[in-house]
């Protein structure tokens, strides 16, 4: 793989560098924990193991290759998610739409596609409050997981096209002489530039360059008599803008770069861990790549910014990743979890799937920590713990979760298995003991004290972060 290297500023392009153990930054368990977490849902005990011992080119091209999953639990996983899903739009319930999503993002070989999926349904917001067609909100999900990984602007034009997007954004009603901005306005400020970099004149522009998009029988389709064909200024450049033009000088702005890198690095890298130098130097590699998300990705994933210390568990956990990451670690699918009611916990805990609250998405990061998300959290933590979410609700067997990886089951040696399992090891001194203390103070049978230990630590401030 080709790193960028911006060689006009070494010292910050240098932190993109490729990631190579060393006596400071060794490759053990914690970093191993690091890279599942933050670029997928978790892993189980024998997939940090294997990972462990093979090293970190080979745990990242897992990732990237999606193969990572050690088990797959479904040979016909896809035939499997594509029947659930004909079936949750059949049935035009939401709730199974949801479930459907958390299906995939649960049993998937691929949890960094997924993990990319979530990361556009936020950036391109569309509600089905508004659309009430399920249909076109999983075409939807399809596109952006079929294209994931793929130059932004292969990406941004296909949502830019899809029904769902333009019937949310009030495409068929944006006409030569009546303009709707909404798209206009969304394309800058959400999807490309960001706030700043373009002005309301801008926005006016543009939305006549839009002009003759609409929806017909579910697809996109373009009415010339209804487009706005005059000349028109946007960023500057006057010209008959039509509104594939548009995308592409976009597209060309050095703005949408630093954004889409900064969307990235929001997603892999903890809060304030990229600095603005890191973020322009690779905004200028995107811009080299054709703004190739999957060359993004694979930077930020292999590069010592992603495995330093300081970037190791300094992003909370959303609601997705505590979800999924707690049933995929703890191995509870056997038998598997209704993921009907894991979905509804998303929504409890504030993230409600094909329901974002505005145009803009999720804020995510401390805004998931909101006094009635936390009282959710622990509360998710004492259902997961007791068996509350598969179809039989019957308690996990702990002990023998703990034979299976030859620990012990007193308390102590339990909760020092789960701290490796979800942490990569102790988060503080002198924690391992606190909980055990506690849980054995409050507990009675072998078996409720081992229940009490999972609930304990899943609700614990170091829990909640990624």
């Amino acid at each position: 793989m080709e790193l960028f290297i911006q060689a006009a500023k070494p010292d910050h392009s240098i932190r993109w560098r490729e990631y190579r153990p060393t006596k400071k930054t060794p490759w053990n368990l914690r970093r191993v924990v690091h890279l599942h977490r933050r670029a997928g849902f978790a892993a189980t005990w024998n997939e940090l193991q294997r990972d462990l011992q093979e090293g970190p080119q080979s745990s990242i091209d897992r990732m990237l290759n999606g193969t990572t999953r050690e088990k797959t639990y479904f040979d016909d996983f896809e035939r499997m998610s594509a029947s659930i899903a004909k079936a949750a739009v059949r049935s035009n319930q939401p709730d199974r739409l949801k479930a459907w999503w958390l299906f995939r993002m649960l049993f998937t070989t691929d949890p960094l596609t997924e993990k990319l999926t979530l990361l556009w349904h936020n950036h391109f917001a569309t509600s089905n409050q508004k659309l009430e067609d399920l249909s076109l909100m999983r075409q939807q999900n399809d596109l952006f997981r079929s294209l994931a990984r793929a130059p932004f602007g292969k990406l941004l034009t296909a949502v830019l096209h899809d029904p769902a997007m333009l019937l949310w954004l009030d495409a068929p009603s944006n006409h030569k002489g009546r303009p709707n901005e909404n798209l206009a306005r969304e394309l800058m400020e959400l999807f490309t530039l960001g706030i700043g970099n373009y002005n309301e004149t801008d926005v006016k522009a543009a939305a006549r360059a839009l002009t003759g998009w609409t929806v017909i029988d579910d697809r996109f389709s373009f009415r010339a008599a209804q487009h706005d064909a005059g000349q028109k200024t946007i960023l500057n450049q006057r010209r008959a803008w039509k509104g594939d033009e548009l995308v592409e000088l976009l597209l060309d702005q050095r703005a949408t770069a630093e954004r889409l890198a900064g969307r990235l690095c929001q997603l892999f890298l903890g809060e304030g861990v990229a600095q603005s130098e890191d973020i322009k130097a690779l905004a200028e590699g995107l811009q080299a790549h054709d703004l190739d998300i999957e060359w993004g990705t694979e930077t930020i994933l292999r590069s010592e910014l992603f495995f330093a210390d300081q970037n190791i568990r300094q992003s909370v956990a959303g609601p997705a990743e505590l979800i999924i990451g707690a049933t995929r670690a703890l191995e509870l699918v056997d038998p598997p979890p209704q993921t009907m009611i894991l979905a509804d916990w998303m929504r409890k805990l504030g993230q409600d799937l094909f329901y974002p609250p505005n145009v803009g998405g999720w804020n995510g990061g401390r805004d998931w920590l909101r006094t009635s998300a936390l009282i959710s959290r622990t509360n998710f933590a004492a259902g997961l713990a007791r068996g509350q979410f598969s179809a039989t609700q019957t308690p996990p067997d702990w002990s023998g979760f703990a034979a299976k990886q030859r620990r012990s089951s007193t308390p102590e040696d339990f909760v020092a298995f789960l701290a490796e399992l979800l942490f990569g090891g102790e988060p503080a001194p002198g924690w391992i003991e606190g909980i055990a203390k506690r849980i054995s103070s409050n507990s009675h049978s072998r078996d409720e004290v081992l229940q009490q230990a999972v609930a304990n630590i899943l609700a614990s401030p170091e829990a909640q972060l990624n």
